[in-house]
């Protein structure tokens, strides 16, 4: 009976989304216009390309806590590096800090048995404050932003898509690919599905974790370039917040909390959702920091529902 409850449950929720979503259409001018759905997956598009890197932690049952700060390391290095050395540098060494922290995550993790929470709630902090000494408390900017080809990542077009959808688009086949299709993929689940029996199934557990970890620093690293391009400009915060929307949207699109299940076609349901209930919100002229308490929302309203499912009822 569980088996049958929770995706029901799940779907529930996700139905409830969609009807925000219509009522907000019809309510609220110009959301679905193409110009406005073009610039939000614009938007969303950095949000998304962490998401999928962080669904492979959450799938196998441990949280990332670090994606929000180590996108404003990667950003303040990408845009400083830029003009210092040259835009190949701002492209590349994002992505080797994202792959270093993920191996460090992953190391604590999954080597040192840390608590995921803890241990990357402490990384947050180390990234934090390495951004802060990096720029000194300054804003990050690429002095003529218009004369580099570092802003066709962010700003360019490609048959009239985005190129950071585009991008978005690219990451999330691949990573369904290796989620979905292939060994690892499959170990991942078993993982977050029951760690013990992973182990007697001669499954190496902690290789698993530790290349989920490094998965979702790599691609938080591309994902803060795509930021980078965009913005042109960075300070020690940006990323400041990040991995609430990130959470967010990767259990709204129904992965467990609790490991063992979910997916990148979920992943992208719920980063699109939240990305069209937040844009609503925008164009209703509510203030920014409404997105956090729909963020919250979110998250409280998904972890009942995930638990309701599993023990079979509502209440305790």
């Amino acid at each position: 009976m569980k088996d049958i409850g929770r995706p029901s449950a799940r779907q529930l929720l996700i139905a409830t989304a969609v009807l925000m979503l219509l009522i907000g259409g019809t309510t609220v001018p110009g959301l679905f216009s193409f110009d406005n759905i073009t610039q939000m997956l614009r938007q969303i598009s950095v949000t998304g390309i962490i998401a999928l890197g962080v669904t492979f932690v959450v799938i196998a049952g441990r949280l990332d806590l670090t994606v929000g700060s180590l996108l404003s390391l990667c950003a303040v290095v990408a845009i400083t590096l830029h003009d210092e050395i040259s835009p190949i540098a701002a492209v590349t060494v994002p992505i080797i800090i994202g792959l270093v922290v993920g191996c460090i995550n992953g190391f604590l993790v999954a080597i040192l048995r840390l608590n995921s929470l803890i241990a990357t709630l402490g990384m947050l902090s180390v990234l934090q404050a390495v951004a802060l000494v990096w720029t000194s408390g300054q804003n990050a900017l690429i002095d003529r932003p218009e004369a580099t080809w570092f802003a066709v990542i962010g700003r360019g077009y490609l048959l009239d898509v985005p190129i950071p959808v585009l991008i978005f688009l690219l990451i999330a086949a691949l990573t369904a690919v290796l989620l979905g299709m292939t060994r690892f993929g499959r170990e991942v689940f078993s993982v977050g599905g029951n760690e013990i029996a992973s182990r007697f199934s001669s499954i190496a557990a902690r290789q698993v974790l530790f290349t989920c970890y490094v998965i979702s620093g790599t691609l938080t690293g591309m994902a803060a370039i795509v930021f980078s391009s965009r913005v042109m400009a960075a300070q020690n915060n940006s990323g400041s917040g990040l991995e609430l929307q990130v959470l967010s949207a990767v259990i709204l699109g129904g992965t467990s909390l609790a490991g063992g299940d979910g997916g990148i076609g979920r992943t992208i349901i719920g980063v699109v959702l939240l990305g069209f209930i937040q844009n609503a919100l925008l164009l209703i002229g509510l203030p920014y920091y409404v997105q956090w308490l729909v963020s919250w929302v979110v998250i409280i309203g998904v972890v009942w529902t995930d638990v309701a499912s599993r023990r079979g009822r509502v209440l305790a």
